[in-house]
């Protein structure tokens, strides 16, 4: 599942970079194009971790709850760390069995 965790947390990081980094640039420092670049780069992003969290919901049979909780991560800032977190204890957890 390294696959997802990586799309992960980089999605996460272009959203923490959209809000904290390219907006206070846009409003403070008169730089629009800082949003629109990071916006850009954030939404591929996040259209690659919607993707791969409906594979990962398949590969690990997560409920559709589950799965709409991890997709709404991908809106909340930080909301990446949970995610990685709960795919780590997961395949920790299989691994495990094994």
């Amino acid at each position: 599942m390294t696959w997802f965790r990586l799309i992960s947390i980089a999605e996460g990081i272009s959203l923490i970079t959209l809000l904290f980094v390219a907006m206070p640039l846009r409003t403070l420092a008169d730089m629009p194009m800082a949003v629109t670049w990071v916006g850009w780069i954030h939404g591929i992003l996040f259209l690659n971790y919607a993707a791969a969290s409906l594979i990962a919901s398949h590969l690990r049979g997560w409920s559709i709850p589950k799965w709409l909780l991890v997709l709404g991560m991908g809106v909340v800032p930080f909301g990446f760390i949970y995610v990685d977190r709960m795919v780590r204890r997961e395949t920790s957890s299989k691994e495990m069995a094994h």
